[in-house]
């Protein structure tokens, strides 16, 4: 590191200091990697929260905590002069999940949840400067659903902005370096009365290592020069073709990321195939454009998987025959741990140039087949399990059938 600038981009966010974590673990969990803040159009430090409609908050709330292990940290609702809905804040490592649920019939979140189910509805990312956010994607044709304002209260102020991406999806850009309240003004803070039990893990992981958009046909390159023009995103990866295909379906892919690589977002489309593919489900389901998967990184998949399992958390299965590959076992060489206890969870294994990393799938969270999770341990590599795509795709067409939907 060779500027004060580079140096400020590799600083901690007030989130990853409460949880403990440093540049280095930081480096193996999501890829952080050097950049030059001051040179960017649209600075963007990292991840805010991760905001979410729901059918039930008080429920979707509880299940996170007892099956996720996250902790409630802050939450908005009527008792506190919220009679629209109720909002639940948890935590986990440095990611944060806002919940949503509709309390007065009246609420807007209702129309929102018969349309689309359970889902995200908002990416919040933190920023050092909302205004030159603001004007720089009003400057590059970005649509802003919420002018640049603060909000105040006895913590402090909040400077806050919203700008529209795919479907109804929003980002939110928050500057919160001026506010040490819980969460936002009209939130107080919250302490669950779930009790975690004897021998459970502080926490089942530690950052949010990317999201996946799903858009619709012919859409993808649209989105990415979105997010290279107006917020100055990377382009990290691209996978077409049979890279990122079945016999039976196929989907287009590409990447982009923030400069220091903390928010990384593929953006997926349909290609045309046989059958209908996994994004043509999401798309149908969800009715639109929007946030697929979350990938959630861990240092250790192994405990992870094993008591998210016995919280009852379902995830894909991976055939054996995966695991008795020659080409794959000679290709991923060695990795910190045998392939019978890989073999064992169904965790999936991929090597690129830079190193490994493990990573498996939940099945859908919801009753709707549309959003899921992604646990993923890095060793070195920047990738997204490119050699896995055809087991994985395989899996969740075996799904798809089993709904009717393939």
């Amino acid at each position: 590191m060779t500027t004060h600038a580079t140096d400020t981009a590799l600083d901690l966010t007030p989130q990853e200091r409460e949880a403990n974590l440093d540049i280095e673990q930081l480096k193996q969990l999501v890829g952080l990697v050097e950049y030059d803040e001051s040179k960017d159009p649209f600075p963007v430090t990292g991840w805010d929260s991760i905001v979410f409609v729901v059918g039930n908050a008080s429920q979707t709330a509880h299940y996170y905590q007892s099956a996720w292990g996250m902790e409630l940290v802050a939450y908005s609702g009527p008792e506190n002069g919220q009679r629209d809905h109720k909002s639940f804040v948890l935590k986990s490592g440095s990611i944060r999940f806002v919940i949503n649920g509709a309390v007065s019939p009246d609420s807007p979140l209702i129309e929102h949840h018969a349309k689309h189910g359970d889902g995200v509805v908002d990416i919040s990312l933190e920023v050092p400067d909302v205004d030159k956010c603001v004007a720089q994607a009003k400057s590059a044709g970005a649509r802003v659903v919420r002018e640049a304002e603060d909000i105040t209260d006895e913590h402090g102020t909040v400077r806050i902005a919203s700008i529209a991406t795919y479907g109804e999806t929003v980002h939110t850009l928050v500057d919160r370096s001026g506010y040490t309240g819980p969460y936002l003004p009209g939130y107080v803070a919250r302490q669950s009365s779930w009790v975690k039990r004897d021998g459970a893990p502080k926490r089942l992981f530690q950052a949010l290592d990317h999201i996946v958009g799903n858009v619709e046909l012919g859409k993808m390159d649209e989105w990415v020069t979105f997010y290279n023009k107006v917020m100055g995103f990377v382009n990290m990866a691209e996978f077409i073709g049979d890279d990122i295909a079945t016999d039976y379906s196929a989907l287009m892919s590409k990447v982009v990321a923030n400069g220091n690589h903390r928010v990384k977002f593929p953006l997926n489309e349909p290609a045309i195939a046989k059958r209908k593919s996994q994004i043509d489900e999401y798309l149908e389901f969800y009715n639109g454009p929007g946030a697929q998967h979350l990938a959630l990184a861990t240092n250790d998949i192994l405990r992870t998987v094993d008591e998210l399992r016995a919280n009852g958390v379902e995830f894909l299965d991976t055939p054996d025959s995966y695991y008795g590959d020659e080409e794959l076992r000679s290709r991923i060489g060695e990795v910190r741990a045998p392939i019978e206890e890989l073999q064992k969870r169904k965790i999936l294994v991929d090597r690129d140039e830079d190193g490994y990393l493990l990573q498996i799938f939940t099945k859908p969270l919801g009753d709707r087949p549309t959003v899921f999770f992604e646990i993923i341990e890095r060793h070195g590599s920047l990738g997204f399990g490119k050699g896995n795509f055809k087991a994985l795709f395989e899996a969740i067409e075996r799904e798809q059938d089993a709904r009717g939907n393939l």
